[in-house]
C-alpha cells in the first residue's frame, strides 16, 4: 500500500512538473511541488520507521530530525564512532538514516555471510549506477546480467591469468623504482632523503598495470606530468570525486525523481562518460580490427574464440563479443564493455593504489616491520622473481594480509531487501522490549550496512590487539577468523557471495598466489627505506567509495601521503 502511494505520488509530481514546463511556469512553482512530495516521504519514512521491525533493536538516537544519524556516519572518521555504537548496543545496531528511515548495521559473521550469499534477496543499493553513472558495468548489475558477466570475465582473473602478468606488475614497479632512485640523486637534502607524496605515484603505477593487464592499453601515467594525465583516467576519477554533503546530491541519491533535475555534478559526470564512451568505443573497434586483420582480409571471415589473442579483460571480451562459436548468451554488447572501463579501473587501481600506500604507512611508522619484511625481501637474489618465488616469502605475505586487515580500502558495503526477509544470527540478541532474539528481521526496503572495517578490526575475531599492526598474527590465524565470509585470508576486505571482488587476484591473491602489491612492495622496500615526513597522528583516511589517506592539516589538498624515502643499506 505504502509502495503503491508513494509511486502514485510519484508520477503525479512528474505529470505536474511536466505541466509546469509547458505552461511557462516560474521554477517557484516546481520548487513547491517538489517541497510537497518531499514533505510526503519524510512523513511516510517516519510512519514506515514506526511500524520497522528494525525499531526494535538496539541503536542511538537520531543526531537530526531530517538526516538521521548520517550527520554522524558521513563523518570522515565515522569508522570510530560506529565502534563505539557495536561497544555499546552489541553486534547488531540500528540507526537512522536520512528522512526517517532506519537501518541495519551488524558484525554478525553469520549474519554477514547470509547476506551476501543471499544476493537475489540482498542488492546493491544503486549508489554506484549513481555515481558513475547509468552504464551496465559488473560492479552496478545484478541477477542474471550479473551472473553472465562474471562468467565471462571470471577466466581473466584465473591464477593462471595472474600468473602471466607477474612479470608486467615487476617491470612497472622497476620503472617506479628507477624513477625515485633519480629523483633522491637530485635531493638538495644533506641527509640523502628525499621528500615525497608516494600516493600520487602508486596512482600512477598501478594505473599503468591495470591499464596493460585489464585492456591492453598504455596510460603512461609513471612517464606523464601530473598536470597532463590521461584523458581516460582523468574522467574516471572525476566520477569518483563525490560531494555528499551537497543538500542536491542527497535528494537525487534517495529520489530518482529528482535526478533529471541539471546540477554541476551531473554535467561533469556527463562530460566523463563522453570521453569513456568515446575512448572504450575506440579501444573495441582497434581490437576487433587487429583480430580479424591477422586472421584475413576478408570482413566477413568466421572468428571463433580461439582466434582472439591475448590475456588482458578487453581481449576476452571481445572474444566473447565477436567469436561465432559462442552463444549470444554468453555474449556481453559493446555498450557492457564499455561500460567495465570504470568498473576495473576503479577495482583494480584504485584499491590496489590505495592498499600500497597504507602499507608504506604502516612500515614507516613500524620501522622494526620494515626492517625485517626488507631481509626477507633481500634473501631473494633477483629483482624480477617469479610467482612461486614470491610466493615463498611468508612475512611478505603477512605484511600483505595485515595491511588489508588494519586498512580494507573499501570500508563499509550496503544491501537492499528486496522484500520481507529474516537473518539467521551466530548470537542471539536483546532487543529493547528485553525479549531475546536468534534472528532479525527486515521489511522490503531495509537497508543493511556492513562495517568490513569493524569486521576486519573486531576483538571477538582477532583478539585484544586486534588494533595494532602485527604480521606475525598470520603465522597461527585464529579460530574465530574461519566464520569470517571471504575469498581471501578470513579477511571481509574481499566478502564473499555474488558480489565478491572479481579482482582480488589482481590485489591479492590465495594463500600462495602473487598479486600486483607483493610485486611492488618486493620492489620498493628492498630498494629504499621509507619514513614518515609528517606526525602520524595527521596522516587520516578519507573515504568517498575508496578509504585514501589525506593531510588532515591540509584538507584541501586532496590525497597524498607525504613520506621521506632513502637508498636502503645493502648490509
Amino acid at each position: 500500500m505504502q509502495d503503491s502511494l508513494v509511486s502514485l505520488c510519484r508520477q503525479s509530481l512528474v505529470l505536474a512538473a511536466r505541466t509546469v514546463f509547458i505552461s511557462g511556469f516560474s521554477a517557484l512553482a516546481l520548487f513547491a511541488l517538489s517541497a510537497i512530495y518531499l514533505l510526503y516521504v519524510i512523513i511516510l519514512g517516519h510512519v514506515r520507521a514506526y511500524r520497522s521491525p528494525l525499531q526494535h533493536v538496539p541503536g542511538p538516537k537520531e543526531s537530526h530530525w531530517l538526516k538521521g544519524n548520517f550527520v554522524d556516519v558521513q563523518e570522515p572518521d565515522s569508522s570510530r564512532l560506529q565502534e563505539e555504537w557495536v561497544r555499546t548496543y552489541g553486534h547488531v545496531v540500528r540507526y537512522h538514516a536520512h528522512f526517517g528511515a532506519l537501518r541495519l548495521l551488524t558484525v554478525d559473521p553469520v549474519a554477514v555471510a547470509y547476506i551476501l550469499q543471499n544476493g537475489e534477496i540482498f542488492q546493491k543499493l544503486d549508489f554506484l549506477k549513481f555515481s558513475l553513472g547509468s552504464g551496465e558495468g559488473l560492479l552496478i548489475v545484478e541477477g542474471a546480467q550479473h551472473r553472465k558477466q562474471r562468467k565471462i570475465m571470471n577466466p581473466a582473473f584465473g591464477p593462471a591469468q595472474v600468473r602471466k602478468f607477474t612479470s608486467l606488475f615487476l617491470e612497472k614497479s622497476l620503472e617506479l623504482r628507477d624513477i625515485w632512485a633519480d629523483l633522491i640523486s637530485k635531493s638538495t637534502r644533506k641527509d640523502g632523503k628525499l621528500g615525497l607524496d608516494t600516493f600520487t605515484w602508486l596512482n600512477k603505477v598501478t594505473l599503468d598495470i591495470i591499464g596493460l593487464a585489464g585492456f591492453d592499453y598504455a596510460f603512461n601515467s609513471l612517464h606523464s606530468p601530473d598536470d597532463k594525465q590521461n584523458e581516460l583516467y582523468e574522467s574516471v576519477r572525476s566520477m569518483l570525486t563525490i560531494k555528499v554533503g551537497e543538500i542536491m546530491f542527497v535528494l537525487q541519491l534517495f529520489f530518482p525523481l529528482f535526478r533529471p533535475i541539471p546540477t554541476a555534478r551531473s554535467r561533469a559526470l556527463n562530460r566523463s562518460l563522453e570521453v569513456v564512451q568515446r575512448i572504450g568505443s575506440q579501444l573495441i573497434r582497434d581490437k576487433k580490427a587487429a583480430v580479424l586483420a591477422e586472421l584475413s582480409s576478408d570482413a566477413s571471415v568466421v572468428v571463433e574464440k580461439h582466434d582472439v589473442q591475448g590475456h588482458d579483460l578487453l581481449s576476452l571480451l571481445i572474444k566473447s563479443n565477436i567469436a561465432s562459436d559462442i552463444p549470444e548468451s554468453k555474449r556481453m554488447s559493446d555498450e557492457e564493455i564499455i561500460s567495465q572501463l570504470p568498473t576495473f579501473l576503479v577495482a583494480g587501481h584504485e584499491t590496489s593504489s590505495t592498499a600500497i600506500a597504507w602499507a608504506l604507512f604502516a612500515l614507516s611508522y613500524h620501522p622494526a616491520v620494515q626492517t625485517t619484511l626488507r631481509a626477507e625481501l633481500r634473501t631473494c637474489p633477483t629483482d624480477m622473481p617469479t610467482m612461486d618465488q614470491l610466493n615463498a616469502l611468508p612475512y611478505l605475505e603477512g605484511v600483505v594480509r595485515e595491511v588489508l586487515r588494519i586498512n580494507a580500502p573499501v570500508s563499509a558495503t550496503q544491501r537492499f531487501a528486496m522484500h520481507d526477509a529474516e537473518i539467521p544470527l551466530q548470537k542471539p540478541f536483546k532487543d529493547n522490549r528485553g525479549i531475546m532474539q536468534s534472528s532479525i528481521r527486515l521489511s522490503k526496503g531495509d537497508t543493511i550496512t556492513i562495517p568490513i572495517h569493524l569486521l576486519n578490526r573486531s576483538t571477538e575475531i582477532w583478539g585484544d590487539d586486534a588494533n595494532e599492526f602485527r604480521p606475525e598474527r598470520w603465522e597461527s590465524v585464529p579460530e574465530a577468523a574461519h566464520a569470517v565470509p571471504s575469498v581471501y585470508g578470513h579477511l571481509a576486505t574481499f566478502i564473499a557471495g555474488a558480489h565478491a571482488c572479481i579482482g582480488y587476484r589482481f590485489s591479492c591473491r590465495r594463500v600462495r598466489d602473487a598479486h600486483a602489491i607483493k610485486a611492488i612492495l618486493f620492489t620498493l622496500v628492498r630498494a629504499f627505506e621509507f619514513e614518515l615526513a609528517l606526525p602520524a597522528e595527521d596522516i587520516v583516511r578519507r573515504t568517498s567509495i575508496v578509504g585514501r589517506p589525506v593531510v588532515a592539516s591540509n584538507l584541501a589538498a586532496g590525497p597524498q601521503l607525504p613520506l621521506l624515502i632513502r637508498p636502503a643499506n645493502l648490509d
